[in-house]
C-alpha cells in the first residue's frame, strides 16, 4: 500500500486551469481518470488526511503510485479527453456501465451498394444506420415483416445475394414481393436505395407522409375502379400503422430526446435509457456498473452521457436529453453534446407533465433493473455457498449461517412504530417466516429501545417454545420481558397487515408481503427473491407437541407440527442482522443476554458506508466492495427495511382510514358500506333515528339501536388536516370507509 505523501505534487506545481488528472500505480498502468475546471483545487483534494476521504477514493490513493495531468483550454476539451482517456486506458477505479453491447439494432447498411435490412449487435460500424436497441431481436423482425410490405428493401446476406444475381433468380421473398429483387435487376440500385432511404425515414418517425400518400393513392386506384390496387394499397397502409402501434406515442409534441434514469446503492447503480423519437419510443437498453469510485447521481448521469455519446453524431445525439440530475458543469456537458450533433442540445430535468411522467417510468425500470440484477446474483447457489462462508469468516463464525434473521423498526415520526422479522435459509428469503411486531413496550420514537423489545419478544417465544416441548430449561431468564401476547386467531387480511385487536406479534405475512397497489404498498418494483430453501440444520425444529392457537390460513407454506398447525418461532437463527450501527446492536445483543441465549451470534449493518458492527468492538468490520457476503447482507437488511415499511405504511393508512362504526359488535364491511350508502355520510348516520336506520336493508333493530349507541358514545373528532395540502378534510369526505 503507498503512502499518498510519497508521491503528492510539490505546492506551485499544479496549475489552476482546466484539465485531465490520471493516476497510476506502481506497475504504471493508469487506474483512475477524471477532469477539473481547476486541477490544483481538485488533485489537492486527493492529498487530505485519508481518514477524510471516501472509502473508495481511500483505496484508489493508496494504490496509486503517481499522478499525472494535461492542461487544456476549455471544459468541453476536458470532457472530450477524459472520455478518450477512459475508453484508451480502461481504469480499473472509473464507473464503467456493463451490458451496452448485448442489445439488438434494426441496421440499415448504407454503405453498401444495394443497402440490407438486417439485426445488428456489438461496435457500431461507419457508415450504417442505427435505430433502437430494441428488448429482443423478435421485435425487431416482426416490424421489419411488417414493413417490408410497403418498403421491399433487401434482407438477404451477401452469400444469398451472390448467389441470386449468378443463377438470375429471386430468393422467395422476391416471389412474394418482400424484396424487390435488385439481385436479377428488377430495380436499379438507384431505385433501391431511395427504399431503403425512405425505409428509414419512416423509422426516424416521418411517418405521416407515408400513410398519407398510401391513402391517397388508394382511393385514387378505388375512383379508377382498380379495386385490387386498391385493396393491397389499403393493406400496406395497414401494415404501416400495426407497425407504429408497436410504438405507442408518449409524447404528444412529436420530441426527440432520451431519457435517463438511475437507480442506485451503495455498491452498484443501475440506468436505463429510452429512446424517444418522433414521440414515440423507439429503443431501450440498460446498464449496471459497480461504484468502483465515490460518486453520486450527477456524476453517474456525466459518466452514461459520456459512454452513450462518445462515438456519435449528428442525429444519434436528439434534440433534448432528459436527466434525473444535471451533471457538475451542465453548460460544459450541453456545450460537448451541441459539438456532437452539429445543433443545440437541450439537458435537463423534466419538472412536469407527459416527460416528467414518462421520466418516472424509467426510473421504475432502473428501480426493477437492479433488483432483479441483485437477485439473479444472489439465486446463484455458488455465489450463495460462497457468501455465506465470507460473513462467517468476517464474523469469526464456526460455521455458515444457514440460517439469518434480520430486523428493522420503522415509524412516521414516533407514531405506528413497528418493526419487521425477514428470515433467509441458505441465503435464499423464506417468506412464510416473515413476521410483523407492534411496538407496544413505549410511545415514541427509540430505535434503539425499539429493537430491545422487539428480540426480547421474538426470542422470549423460542424459549416458550423449546420449554414447551422439552428442549431447554424449565424458565426462561428471570429478567425476561413480559408475557408475550397470544398469536391472531386469524392471519392478516391481504393487502392489509394488521390485525383486528392488534395483538404485540403479527404473522406471518402472505407469500409476497405486500398486495400490488394496496394501502401502504411501496412504490416502485420489488424483484422477485426466488424459491424457498430447503430446511437445512438450521431449520431443525422441535418434537411433536400439543396444539397451538388456531392458525392463519397464510401459514400454508411455514413449518408445521404434526397435527398441521405453524410453529411460530420455533426455530433459532445462526445469525441476527439488526439494521443499524453500534447501539441497535448493543441492545440486541443486550436482549439475548438478559434471556440467557450465548449461542446465536449478532451483527449489524450501517447503512452509510455499509459497515458491519459486532457487539462489543469499537471498530467495524468492513468487508470488500466485492464481497458476496456484503452483497448478501445487504440484500437481507434492505428486504427487512422494505417488509418494516410496508407495514406501517398500510397501518398508518387504516388508522387514517378508521370510522366510528368499526367499534360495533357484529357490524361487517358490507352493511357499513350499505349505511354510509344510504345516509351519505357518519355525520348525517349520527343525526338518525332508530327507525330511520331500520329502514336500511339488512338492518335489524338491535343493529340499528348499536349503531346509534355506538355513534352517540363517539364525541365528533377534530377535522382532519392535509398534511399534503393543507387542507382541512370535512368528515363528510372522511368516514366512508
Amino acid at each position: 500500500m503507498a503512502d499518498p505523501s510519497s508521491y503528492r505534487p510539490k505546492p506551485g506545481e499544479i496549475p489552476d486551469s482546466p484539465g485531465v488528472y490520471k493516476f497510476r500505480d506502481e506497475h504504471r498502468r493508469v487506474i483512475y481518470v477524471g477532469k477539473a475546471k481547476n486541477l490544483r483545487q481538485r488533485v489537492a483534494n486527493y492529498f487530505q488526511d485519508l481518514a477524510n476521504l471516501h472509502p473508495r477514493t481511500r483505496t484508489m490513493v493508496t494504490t496509486a503510485a503517481s499522478v499525472e495531468w494535461t492542461v487544456v483550454s476549455t471544459e468541453v476539451e476536458a470532457l472530450q479527453l477524459e472520455y478518450s482517456w477512459i475508453k484508451e486506458f480502461d481504469p480499473r477505479f472509473n464507473v464503467k456501465y456493463r451490458d451496452d453491447k448485448s442489445y439488438p439494432y434494426l441496421a440499415v447498411t448504407l454503405n453498401e451498394e444495394f443497402p440490407r435490412v438486417q439485426v445488428m449487435r456489438g461496435a457500431k460500424k461507419k457508415g450504417v444506420r442505427y435505430f433502437g436497441p430494441y428488448g429482443h431481436a423478435w421485435a425487431i423482425r416482426e416490424t421489419v415483416d411488417l414493413m417490408l410490405r410497403v418498403f421491399p428493401v433487401r434482407t438477404c446476406s451477401a452469400g444469398v445475394f451472390k448467389n441470386a444475381e449468378r443463377t438470375g433468380r429471386p430468393c422467395l421473398l422476391g416471389y412474394i414481393g418482400k424484396c424487390s429483387a435488385p439481385c436479377v435487376g428488377r430495380v436499379t440500385p438507384e431505385e433501391h436505395r431511395e427504399l431503403a432511404e425512405d425505409f428509414c425515414a419512416f423509422m426516424a418517425g416521418r411517418t405521416g407522409t407515408y400513410i398519407r400518400r398510401l391513402e391517397k393513392d388508394m382511393a385514387q386506384a378505388a375512383e379508377e375502379m382498380e379495386y385490387e390496387r386498391a385493396a393491397r394499397l389499403r393493406d400496406d397502409a395497414g401494415a404501416l400503422k400495426r407497425a407504429m402501434e408497436k410504438s405507442a406515442v408518449v409524447l404528444a409534441d412529436a420530441t426527440d430526446a432520451d431519457l435517463i434514469a438511475v437507480a442506485e446503492d451503495e455498491l452498484e447503480a443501475a440506468l436505463q435509457i429510452f429512446h424517444v423519437r418522433g414521440g414515440r419510443v423507439r429503443g431501450q437498453r440498460g446498464w449496471v456498473t459497480d461504484k468502483v469510485e465515490a460518486v453520486d447521481t450527477s456524476g453517474l448521469v456525466e459518466h452514461a452521457l459520456q459512454q452513450l455519446y462518445g462515438e456519435e453524431r449528428g442525429d444519434a445525439v436528439p434534440k433534448e436529453v432528459l436527466v434525473p440530475a444535471l451533471p457538475e458543469d451542465p453548460d460544459a456537458v450541453s456545450q460537448w453534446l451541441t459539438d456532437r450533433r452539429g445543433s443545440q442540445v437541450s439537458l435537463r430535468i423534466p419538472q412536469r407533465g407527459d416527460k416528467k411522467d414518462l421520466m418516472a417510468t424509467v426510473q421504475r425500470n432502473a428501480q426493477q433493473a437492479l433488483g432483479l440484477h441483485k437477485t439473479k446474483r444472489a439465486s446463484d447457489l455458488t455465489t450463495r455457498s460462497r457468501a455465506l462462508e465470507e460473513i462467517a469468516e468476517a464474523l469469526g463464525l464456526d460455521a455458515a449461517p444457514l440460517r439469518v434473521e434480520c430486523y428493522d423498526i420503522s415509524h412516521l415520526q414516533g407514531d405506528d412504530v413497528v418493526a419487521s422479522m425477514v428470515v433467509f435459509e441458505d441465503g435464499l428469503a423464506r417468506k412464510s417466516e416473515y413476521r410483523r411486531f407492534q411496538i407496544k413496550g413505549f410511545e415514541g420514537q427509540d430505535d434503539v429501545r425499539s429493537m430491545h423489545e422487539v428480540i426480547g419478544r421474538r426470542f422470549k417465544r423460542y424459549l416458550q417454545e423449546k420449554e414447551r416441548t422439552g428442549e431447554g430449561d424449565e424458565q426462561p431468564a428471570s429478567d425476561a420481558p413480559a408475557t408475550e401476547a397470544a398469536p391472531p386467531a386469524a392471519g392478516p387480511v391481504p393487502g392489509s397487515p394488521e390485525t383486528a385487536e392488534g395483538p404485540s406479534v403479527v404473522g406471518p405475512a402472505p407469500g409476497v408481503p405486500e398486495a400490488a397497489g394496496g394501502p401502504g404498498a411501496l412504490e416502485g418494483p420489488t424483484a422477485p427473491a426466488g424459491p424457498a430453501a430447503p430446511e437445512g440444520p438450521a431449520a431443525t425444529g422441535p418434537v411433536p407437541a400439543p396444539p397451538l392457537a388456531p392458525s392463519s390460513p397464510d401459514d400454508a407454506t411455514g413449518p408445521r407440527e404434526e397435527d398441521g398447525r405453524p410453529k411460530r418461532f420455533a426455530y433459532p437463527p445462526q445469525l441476527v442482522v439488526v439494521d443499524g450501527g453500534q447501539p441497535q446492536v448493543a441492545a440486541a445483543q443486550r436482549a439475548l443476554d438478559e434471556l440467557g441465549i450465548h449461542d446465536i451470534a449478532v451483527c449489524g449493518l450501517a447503512k452509510r458506508l455499509e459497515e458491519v458492527w459486532l457487539p462489543d468492538d469499537d471498530d467495524p468490520v468492513v468487508l470488500p466492495r466485492s464481497s458476496e457476503g456484503l452483497y448478501l447482507l445487504q440484500r437481507i437488511r434492505d428486504e427487512a427495511h422494505r417488509f418494516a415499511i410496508t407495514y406501517q405504511r398500510a397501518k398508518r393508512a387504516k388508522r387514517i382510514r378508521s370510522s366510528p362504526l368499526d367499534d360495533v359488535s357484529g357490524l361487517g364491511e358490507t352493511r357499513k358500506q350499505a349505511l354510509i350508502k344510504h345516509f351519505g355520510s357518519v355525520k348525517k348516520l349520527r343525526q338518525a333515528t332508530i327507525d330511520q336506520i331500520c329502514e336500511v336493508p339488512g338492518i335489524g333493530r338491535r343493529t340499528a339501536e348499536s349503531v346509534a349507541a355506538a355513534l352517540a358514545a363517539t364525541a365528533p373528532a377534530a377535522p382532519a388536516v392535509n398534511t399534503a395540502t393543507g387542507e382541512i378534510i370535512e368528515e363528510d369526505d372522511g368516514d366512508s370507509s
